[in-house]
């Protein structure tokens, strides 16, 4: 049987709805903002539970708050995510055909990188392969920045990086459409891509760990060695702090408090 929500389960989904992801704290936050505006009893080790109740509600609508894991920094965020099994999923309703083609190019350009990024000229150059309407270089550099706005998408220097968000709503999907090709943190066992990350040098071995999953692993080892093969791990371990530090983007506690505060 679902459980019964109250008007504090509704600010909180309606407000993630608004947002799309947020990170550990500012969930806490909001988490606190909603019991406390409609008083009910906040506490603060039961936020799991309340996203659990929002989750046995949205079941039936192949939705799901997800919790995961930011390849940046190491900071746990929440997503609002599409359960459905379908192409692409959630984005089949805010891209057309010919820009979600590209979006598919994009990711098969990211993940059969070695470093996990997709130059702005490859994916340009990708549009000449597309079966669908082809975009003009305007359209692409159009699409390309709505997908960072929409935060699907990362994007520094001119190269892309898959956000976040893309990686919990989409792990699924990328799992199974790249099953030989993807790879996963040793540590946490999600998927790795971004170039923050470390590979044992061990021929035979070759794990790959994210660099956050590495600070805390090897915190306190005196002689850093690979969990999976035992050899000397021969790279820098990030400091634990720093591996850490909230990346936020502009304005993002703004809008979020803006939210909260309707």
């Amino acid at each position: 049987m679902s459980r019964l929500l109250g008007d504090s389960h509704r600010r909180f989904l309606q407000t993630l709805m608004a947002v799309g992801i947020t990170d550990e704290q500012e969930a806490r936050a909001l988490y606190q903002h909603c019991c406390d505006t409609h008083k009910m009893p906040c506490t603060p080790d039961k936020l799991d539970e309340f996203i659990e109740a929002i989750n046995s509600r949205l079941q039936p609508m192949f939705m799901q708050i997800r919790k995961g894991m930011s390849e940046e920094n190491g900071h746990q965020y929440y997503a609002l995510v599409n359960m459905a099994e379908t192409d692409i999923t959630r984005m089949t309703s805010d891209y057309a055909d010919n820009e979600l083609e590209l979006f598919r190019k994009t990711l098969d350009l990211i993940v059969s990188s070695e470093n996990g990024t997709a130059s702005s000229t490859d994916i340009l150059n990708s549009t000449d392969t597309m079966t669908s309407k082809k975009l003009k270089k305007s359209e692409t550099e159009h699409l390309l920045t709505r997908l960072v706005q929409d935060k699907w998408l990362c994007e520094r220097r001119g190269e892309y990086t898959l956000s976040t968000r893309c990686i919990i709503e989409m792990e699924p999907y990328i799992r199974t459409m790249y099953q030989d090709q993807v790879k996963v943190c040793h540590i946490c066992h999600n998927i790795a891509f971004q170039p923050k990350c470390q590979i044992c040098e061990n021929p035979s071995c070759g794990i790959k760990i994210h660099n956050p999953c590495v600070a805390r692993y090897f915190k306190g080892r005196v002689e850093p060695r690979c969990p999976a093969c035992d050899d000397f791990w021969p790279h820098e371990i990030p400091d634990f702090p720093a591996a850490f530090r909230e990346s936020r983007p502009p304005n993002k506690d703004k809008k979020l408090q803006k939210t909260t505060a309707s």
